[in-house]
């Protein structure tokens, strides 16, 4: 069988193959072996019903061209013509798998109606939960002016200043003791019993 196979398929594509090309492009299909394809090749080669070429460590075969009738000019410009007519045809139809592959993805990316369905419905739950919130804020009997909020700002910016001077004045005042104490820093804290912002990871806020 295997010859049959390889001869058909040679004077079909009428081109020059590899033994490499030739069990690449009919394994899959007929389940061809390697050595079973180099062992046809070279006995069709043997019986003249193919030609072989050997280009280096290479060999190519090719179907015996002597069979084929004489193509006149005129056929082969007919042939270029149907060529570029074929290939414009086939990029067209790329192009256009392309645009449908496009679409396909985004289709397929979007929500489907009952997945849209079940979002309206969860916002809605959404806004209803909020509007009952604003309701319940704005009824509330009483609420703080925009006066007490001001008032609360400054004592925030009050406080914080004091912090940052305190500390400040910590700072410098345990920096003048240690200047003069033999033991290190952390030990000096910890006989005095001090605590810093840093032991607790907390800071004086931006005013």
């Amino acid at each position: 069988m295997t010859p049959g196979i390889l001869l058909r398929y040679l004077q079909e594509q009428n081109r020059p193959y590899s033994a490499q090309d030739v069990f690449g492009n009919l394994q899959r299909e007929h389940g061809l072996g390697k050595a079973a394809v180099v062992k046809a090749l070279e006995q069709l080669a043997q019986q003249g019903k193919i030609r072989e070429k050997t280009y280096g460590k290479q060999k190519v075969y090719f179907a015996d061209q002597d069979q084929f009738d004489t193509v006149s000019d005129a056929d082969l410009q007919s042939l270029d013509t149907k060529i570029v007519a074929l290939t414009a045809k086939v990029q067209g139809l790329q192009q256009s798998c392309r645009h449908m592959e496009a679409e396909l993805k985004e289709l397929t990316s979007a929500l489907t109606t009952p997945e849209m369905q079940r979002e309206i419905e969860q916002l809605k739950a959404e806004c209803a939960g909020f509007a009952e919130r604003l309701r319940g804020i704005k009824g509330a009997p009483k609420r703080v002016t925009p006066e007490e909020k001001e008032q609360v700002h400054r004592e925030r910016q009050r406080f914080c200043r004091e912090w940052r001077t305190r500390k400040r004045m910590a700072t410098e005042l345990c920096e003048a003791i240690l200047e003069g104490y033999p033991k290190s820093k952390k030990q000096f804290f910890e006989e005095v019993g001090i605590e810093t912002d840093e032991d607790h990871n907390v800071a004086p806020p931006d005013p």
